[in-house]
């Protein structure tokens, strides 16, 4: 009995060993860039994680993924992880020469947000709502197409509207109506601008609508982005915006709305990125929290290759498949 108890008190020495081990291996800070709509669950994710590794101490800075890329691409800033709305803003802007992988890990759709403030709130509805926001003293808008993918997404809404309900010249219409100052650099703007009272409609992802307790009309799957069935579809819509020079362009082409995040290959902390990675794409970890705040994450997670998987860290292998 003696020998059995020494035996399981050597055992939990050795596991309480391991355990502090791992909570002591990997400290500092951890920056992350992410897509403002990643704010709120990974305010929640940063804190868990902190949780379960005291020695770190995560640094966030949210925008307009294309902004956020660009800043390391182009700026030079340093960060560890790089989380875009559009998984595509990483494999133009940051995949191969400053990352290696780009792991797509959760959907989401446009949605057409408003409050009790708003004019004509009580009247909108999936079937009018691109008559109520061309009536007289309505103010909508987005976020900025060359900066957010929300922004230009919000726009191949609209182009996909006037072909699904067969109104030849909405867009324009649309677009002429809309003032450039309803453009918002960033899409946490156009929420204060709605709960002000000085915006009645805005485009938004449905996960951010949900967290921030706005009303919002649901569109369309044919429309919304949110179904990679209707990608053909999707397809048909496309948007200019700015270059990577000045005076340049990049066409960007329709698609159902999918997540990517990347670990930087000049990640000053490479342990503790790893291991965010890994508890973010742990479906009891960071995916049950996107789930939980509107936003259906991929479980598991995806890459579109076998070259891309072979390049991920051990840790994440078991937590991605490869699916094109």
């Amino acid at each position: 009995m003696r020998i059995l108890l020494v035996g399981a008190l050597a055992a939990l020495i050795v596991i309480t060993a391991s355990a502090v081990f791992a909570a002591e291996k990997i400290s500092g800070d951890l920056v992350i860039f992410h897509a403002g709509s990643l704010s709120v669950p990974l305010d929640k994710m940063a804190k868990e994680f902190e949780a379960m590794h005291p020695g770190v101490h995560i640094k966030r800075e949210a925008g307009g993924s294309t902004k956020m890329a660009r800043m390391i691409s182009e700026e030079g800033k340093k960060a560890d992880i790089m989380a875009s709305a559009d998984y595509v803003v990483i494999d133009k802007n940051l995949v191969p020469k400053f990352a290696d992988f780009n792991i797509r890990f959760a959907s989401n759709q446009l949605v057409l947000c408003y409050t009790d403030k708003s004019r004509f709130a009580s009247e909108i509805n999936a079937d009018n709502w691109y008559d109520v926001i061309q009536r007289p003293g309505v103010v909508w808008g987005h976020s900025d197409p060359n900066l957010d993918p929300c922004g230009y997404r919000s726009v191949m809404v609209l182009q996909l509207a006037e072909k699904f309900y067969g109104k030849p010249g909405l867009f324009d219409k649309l677009i002429a109506q809309r003032k450039d100052e309803w453009v918002r650099p960033k899409a946490v703007e156009l929420i204060a601008m709605l709960k002000d009272g000085k915006m009645d409609y805005a485009w938004e992802y449905l996960s951010v609508a949900v967290q921030k307790g706005l009303k919002y009309v649901v569109m369309d799957k044919h429309i919304n982005l949110s179904d990679y069935k209707y990608d053909n579809f999707y397809n048909t819509a496309k948007v200019a915006v700015t270059g990577k020079k000045p005076g340049t362009t990049i066409e960007r082409v329709g698609s159902s709305i999918t997540y990517g995040i990347t670990e930087l290959k000049d990640a000053p902390n490479k342990a503790a990125a790893t291991a965010f990675m890994a508890y973010m794409l742990s479906p009891e970890g960071g995916l049950k929290i996107l789930e939980e705040m509107g936003q259906p994450p991929f479980i598991p997670a995806i890459v579109p290759d076998e070259a891309m998987y072979k390049s991920l860290p051990a840790e994440l292998q078991e937590l991605v498949k490869v699916k094109n």
